[in-house]
């Protein structure tokens, strides 16, 4: 009996010991698997964080690209609308960074694609510098040429005033000379006379018994005046506003005007006392007021009144 015991025995201790290990292996394992799944969780968790770091990142990034990108539009568009003339360089590099901002705005948000981006404005921003610098020396120029030209313009328009002034002060004084060399006469005197068989004049108010109306002056004498035969238009106005004499026109460039004899006689620079006659075309004088104009030519350089009854 004790024999057959033994070998019992032992196995049984054997498949403990063998159960022991194999439980002690499957510990390892498991614990081996929860630290894997952990460190795989850990290390997922880690990359997906990274991820959300890196998107940020380059959302960030593609952010100041654009508010750089729209930056430079604005400095084009300032250089362009101080500009009276458009400049096609500044207008061609502002239309490509337009073009570049639209592209940015649906383009992938990754690395490569920000890099690229990034390359061009840098490589636009070099061209801008280069163009805005040229712009700014050629408004510096334009400026220099408008002052010159406004300095330029203003003396041409001093000038300008200074000759109309010349001007204006030599016809006024060729006016004044000509007014100068005029002829004038003083003591005009218009009455009517009798003039009797004998040839003698008879003063008279007398309407009805006038036979002529007789027009006496003085010329005057004036130094500018020159010398020789002369002529002045003496015109003699009835009451009822009728010219008599011969009633003849004459005009002087827009002075037109009708006269009734023309005194003529040689002038030899002094003065000359003249009278003359002038005749009722009906033989007849009206009772009234009569008005004696003198004119040279187009100048009336004296005037009286006469009455009759």
């Amino acid at each position: 009996m004790e024999n057959n015991d033994k070998p019992t025995v032992v196995e049984n201790t054997k498949s403990n010991e063998e159960n022991a290990k194999t439980n002690k292996g499957l510990k390892v394992a498991l614990a081996l698997a929860l630290i894997l799944f952990v460190g795989t969780g850990i290390y997922t968790l880690n990359l997906y964080q990274d991820s959300v770091d890196t998107k940020k990142q380059l959302t960030e990034e593609k952010r100041l690209v654009m508010t750089d990108l729209n930056a430079m539009a604005k400095q084009y568009d300032d250089a362009i609308g101080e500009n009276e003339e458009i400049n096609a360089d500044l207008v061609e590099s502002r239309a490509r960074i337009q073009g570049l901002i639209d592209s940015l705005k649906i383009s992938e948000t990754n690395i490569k694609s920000l890099w690229r981006y990034r390359q061009r404005y840098n490589t636009l921003k070099k061209e801008m510098d280069v163009l805005l610098a040229q712009n700014d020396s050629l408004r510096v120029q334009n400026s220099y040429l408008a002052t010159s030209l406004d300095s330029t313009k203003i003396r041409l328009e001093e000038r300008t005033m200074f000759t109309d002034s010349l001007l204006t002060q030599n016809i006024a004084l060729a006016e004044v000379v000509e007014n100068a060399s005029v002829l004038n006469t003083i003591g005009l005197k218009g009455f009517g006379v009798i003039q009797r068989t004998s040839g003698k004049l008879v003063p008279t108010e007398r309407a009805r018994r006038v036979n002529k109306i007789r027009v006496c002056f003085t010329v005057a004498k004036n130094e500018l005046v020159q010398a020789g035969d002369q002529e002045l238009y003496i015109q003699v106005i009835d009451p009822n506003n009728n010219i008599m004499g011969l009633n003849q026109q004459v005009q002087f460039g827009e002075v037109l005007f009708n006269y009734s004899t023309i005194s003529k006689f040689n002038y030899e620079n002094a003065n000359l006392d003249i009278c003359e006659f002038v005749n009722s075309s009906n033989e007849k004088f009206e009772p009234g007021s009569y008005t004696v104009n003198v004119y040279n030519q187009r100048y009336l350089v004296s005037t009286s009144e006469f009455s009759l009854r």
